[in-house]
């Protein structure tokens, strides 16, 4: 498994989970963090990372078959995942989607290619953000059409605002998701839209779970007030601003956003 820190902004498996859920959340986030390592970070040439990606989506297949010791490099990542796929039977099909979606960002990387328009984007999203929303409603036993789509309305905002505030980042490692004949900020409105429409499924998913995804929503539209401002200060396409990030001092309004839904 990966060494490298990552900053995350969004909670991972906190006190609100419930007890039960934590291991498999938990096995989900390295499954998914690992598989992004294998795309994004170190020096590695883009054909070694796919050549990595592929072995690692083998040792998903041959772990989703019930093969013993499936995976000899990512040995942790599987088993974890293994058991938390039989104790929930989790679907199969959001783990293969994330997998892609990490090997276009390598060759879209390798190419130079930009996203010709928001449509081809929010299909991206709908690969590399939405599988996760729609894995933690199976664990809640959340999984009517209503819900699943409030989930992934939710997740394509946080993966665009994951986009605008780490663009200087990722704008010098060779990858754009700035769509072709957009400006950045059309697309923190889109973003803003989008959790506005996904919102309501904080009144849908139970107990603690509900108040979880209520700072989530409510950390995604904190950082778009940030990024909002930056623009109207600084202008441009964000290529040259600072990375806004969560701190204490937005906790207090956040939970006065968080109850105020």
């Amino acid at each position: 498994m990966s060494s490298i820190e990552h900053y995350e902004n969004f909670p991972v498996a906190s006190w609100l989970c419930p007890a039960r859920l934590r291991p498999a959340i938990v096995a989900l986030y390295h499954f998914a963090r690992t598989a992004d390592d294998l795309a994004d970070e170190g020096d590695a040439p883009a054909h070694r990372r796919l050549e990595d990606l592929a072995h690692y989506k083998a040792d998903l297949q041959a772990s989703l078959d019930g093969a013993k010791n499936a995976s000899t490099r990512w040995p942790r990542v599987f088993q974890a995942l293994g058991a938390a796929v039989v104790q929930h039977q989790l679907p199969a099909q959001p783990l293969f989607d994330l997998l892609d979606a990490f090997e276009q960002d390598v060759i879209y990387t390798r190419v130079g290619q930009r996203y010709r328009d928001r449509a081809e984007l929010m299909d991206y999203c709908r690969r590399s953000a939405n599988p996760v929303g729609r894995l933690m409603l199976h664990l809640y036993g959340v999984q009517d059409a209503t819900s699943l789509t409030q989930s992934d309305a939710i997740c394509s905002a946080l993966q665009l605002i994951n986009f605008w505030q780490d663009r200087q980042q990722d704008v010098q490692r060779g990858r754009d998701y700035l769509p072709e004949g957009h400006t950045l900020a059309e697309e923190l409105v889109f973003a803003r839209g989008l959790m506005a429409q996904g919102a309501p499924l904080v009144k849908r998913v139970p107990g603690r779970a509900g108040w979880e995804l209520r700072a989530v929503v409510q950390g995604g539209l904190r950082l778009l007030d940030k990024l909002d401002a930056l623009q109207r200060q600084l202008g441009g396409d964000g290529t040259t601003w600072p990375r806004p990030r969560l701190h204490k001092s937005d906790a207090l309004l956040m939970a006065w956003r968080c109850c105020r839904m």
